[in-house]
C-alpha cells in the first residue's frame, strides 16, 4: 500500500517534474555545446553542492558549500593563470566560458545556501540518511539540480533567487504572458542601439593611439573611449541576458510572491551614466551581483566590510593582478566618495555652486570608473604599469588625497 505522504509526494513530483527536467536537460545540453568536456568543471561542483545541501543541517550548509564552491572555482582560475602567465598561451574560449558559468554557479549555490541558513527555503537536511520514499528523495533533490543548472541563467543573466525559480516552475501556466512581448521588443531595440554605438566606439578606439603610444593628456581620451567600449559591451550583454530570463518567465514582469526576493536587472544605464557619486554607481553596476556581494560579505563583515567585499570580489573574479589592483582602488574610491559628499552637503548651499559641484564630480566619477575598469580588464602587468604611469592616475590620486584630509578632519571633529 502507498501511504498518504507517498501519494502526495508523487502528485507533487508529477506536477513539477516536466518543468524541472526541461530546464535541467536544457542546461546540460547548452553546457556541453558551449563548453565541451570543460562542462564537467560545472557539473561536478553542482552535484557536490546538492549533496552538501541535502546532507547538512541549516546552520552548517552555507559554511561548507561556500568553502567547497570557492575552493573549486579558485583551482579552476589557477589553471587559467597557469596557461596565461606560465605557459604564455592564450586560453581556450571554451575554458573562459566555463569559468564565467562557474562564477554564476557560485552565486546560485551561495544564494541558495544563505536562503536555507536564514530559513527562507525549507532545508532538506538528512535527506540521504532518512527513510523517506524514493519519490520524496527525487522531489527534494530535483529542484536544486534544476536551479543550479537551468539554461536561461547558465551563461549569464541577473541572479534569480531559488524562491522565484521554484515559484515560476511550479506555476508554469503563468510563464511568458502576452504583454511581455512589448517589453522584449523594447529590450531588443535597446540592444540594437547599443550594438550600433559599439561599432562607432570601436572605430574610435581602433583609430586612436593605445596606452603605450599616447602622450600626456591624450591618454585620458584613450582611457575614456576604451572604457566606453567596455561599458557598451556590458550593457548589451546584460540586456540580452535579462531578455532571455524574461522570455523564460523569470523576469521582473511576472510579479513577486510574498516573502520572495525581488528581481533586479543588472543594467540601469541612465543612473550609471548620469550619477555624480561613485558609491551609487557601485550599487547600480551589475545590480544583482552587487546585491549578492552585499548579502554574502558586506552584511557579515565585522571590520572593514567595504574592503572585505571588494577583496572578495577580486577573489571571485579570479585574482588577476589588474583585478586585485582595480577592486582595491575601487574600494578606496567609494570610501572617499562617502566623505567628500558628506562634507560637500554641509558647505555647498547655493544652487549655482551645487550645479558646478555636480558637473565636476560627475566628470571625475566617470573618469575614475574608466580608470578602474581598464585596470580590471587588462590582463598583463605591463599594461597595468602603463595605466598607472599615465596622466590618468591623477584622478584616483585626487580622491586619495581628499580621503586622507577629510578623514583626518572628521577624526578631529569627532
Amino acid at each position: 500500500m502507498i501511504s498518504t505522504s507517498d501519494w502526495r509526494a508523487w502528485q507533487d513530483w508529477k506536477r513539477a517534474e516536466p518543468g524541472y527536467l526541461f530546464l535541467l536537460a536544457g542546461g546540460g545540453a547548452l553546457a556541453w555545446a558551449a563548453m565541451g568536456s570543460f562542462a564537467l568543471l560545472v557539473f561536478i561542483p553542482a552535484l557536490c553542492s546538492v549533496i552538501l545541501i541535502y546532507s547538512l543541517g541549516p546552520q552548517e550548509v552555507h559554511r561548507w558549500t561556500f568553502f567547497f564552491q570557492m575552493s573549486w572555482q579558485t583551482l579552476c582560475h589557477l589553471g587559467l593563470h597557469y596557461t596565461e602567465y606560465y605557459l604564455q598561451e592564450p586560453p581556450s574560449m571554451r575554458l573562459c566560458i566555463t569559468l564565467s558559468s562557474l562564477m554564476l554557479l557560485t552565486q546560485r549555490v551561495t544564494s541558495l545556501s544563505l536562503d536555507i541558513c536564514e530559513g527562507k527555503v525549507e532545508a532538506a537536511s538528512g535527506g540521504i540518511r532518512n527513510r523517506s520514499s524514493l519519490f520524496e528523495h527525487l522531489y527534494k533533490a530535483l529542484p536544486y539540480f534544476s536551479y543550479l543548472l537551468f539554461f536561461p541563467a547558465l551563461l549569464g543573466g541577473p541572479l534569480c533567487s531559488f524562491q522565484r525559480f521554484q515559484a515560476r516552475v511550479q506555476g508554469s501556466s503563468s510563464l511568458c504572458p502576452r504583454h511581455s512581448f512589448w517589453a522584449l521588443t523594447w529590450r531588443g531595440l535597446q540592444i540594437l542601439g547599443l550594438e550600433c554605438l559599439k561599432v562607432v566606439m570601436r572605430g574610435v578606439v581602433s583609430a586612436g593611439a593605445g596606452l603605450a603610444d599616447c602622450q600626456q593628456l591624450q591618454c585620458i581620451c584613450v582611457m575614456w573611449s576604451t572604457a566606453g567600449l567596455f561599458k557598451l559591451t556590458y550593457y548589451s550583454h546584460w540586456l540580452l541576458d535579462d531578455s532571455l530570463l524574461c522570455a523564460a518567465g523569470f523576469g521582473s514582469e511576472f510579479g513577486q510572491s510574498p516573502g520572495e526576493e525581488g528581481y533586479i536587472p543588472d543594467a540601469d544605464i541612465w543612473t550609471l551614466e548620469t550619477t555624480h557619486r561613485i558609491s551609487l554607481f557601485t550599487r547600480k553596476w551589475n545590480q544583482s551581483t552587487a546585491r549578492w556581494l552585499r548579502r554574502l560579505i558586506f552584511q557579515h563583515g565585522r571590520a572593514w566590510p567595504l574592503l572585505q567585499t571588494f577583496a572578495f570580489s577580486a577573489w571571485w573574479h579570479g585574482l588577476h593582478p589588474g583585478q586585485v589592483f582595480g577592486f582595491l582602488c575601487w574600494a578606496v574610491m567609494v570610501e572617499a566618495d562617502y566623505l567628500i559628499h558628506t562634507f560637500a552637503n554641509l558647505f555647498i548651499r547655493s544652487w549655482p555652486m551645487q550645479l558646478v559641484y555636480r558637473t565636476v564630480t560627475w566628470a571625475h566619477t566617470q573618469l575614475i570608473i574608466a580608470y578602474v575598469m581598464l585596470a580590471v580588464e587588462v590582463r598583463s602587468l605591463s599594461s597595468l604599469w602603463l595605466l598607472c604611469n599615465s596622466y590618468n592616475s591623477v584622478f584616483p590620486m585626487v580622491y586619495c588625497i581628499l580621503l586622507f584630509l577629510l578623514a583626518k578632519r572628521k577624526y578631529k571633529f569627532n
